[in-house]
């Protein structure tokens, strides 16, 4: 699916527009990244179903969800969308923003710790 994406990590106390920019290669798939950027929580769960509609296994999709959750004061939601992300059949490697490679598990996985501590980790 995706051979290049870069991680964004941003505390969920933070601004939306602290969220460091991410990219992927020329095919995109929407995941309500900039929705979540912008702040458009609501909005960006909107657009994550939409897309999780036609692809319901997609774990950046997943993870942006449980940000969006997460957001909401939602974290049990949040963690059921991270489990789903981590037991998807479809993965594939993400790159974080210092460079280093992470499958799209082991992301979602970042992603579960990070919210125990009050932070929430989207993808683009």
């Amino acid at each position: 699916m995706f051979s290049s994406l870069v991680l964004a990590a941003a505390l969920a106390s933070q601004s939306p527009a602290s969220a460091v920019t991410v990219e992927a290669r020329a095919e995109r798939i929407d995941v309500g990244y900039e929705e979540l950027a912008e702040g458009r929580t609501i909005d960006a769960i909107a657009r994550i179903e939409a897309s999780l509609a036609t692809n319901p296994q997609d774990p950046a999709a997943l993870i942006n969800l449980a940000a969006a959750y997460a957001r909401l004061g939602r974290a049990g939601d949040a963690r059921s969308a991270l489990n789903a992300a981590a037991a998807s059949s479809e993965r594939f490697d993400l790159q974080l923003a210092d460079g280093r490679w992470l499958d799209s598990r082991q992301a979602a996985r970042m992603a579960m710790t990070m919210l125990k501590d009050g932070q929430t980790l989207a993808l683009r």
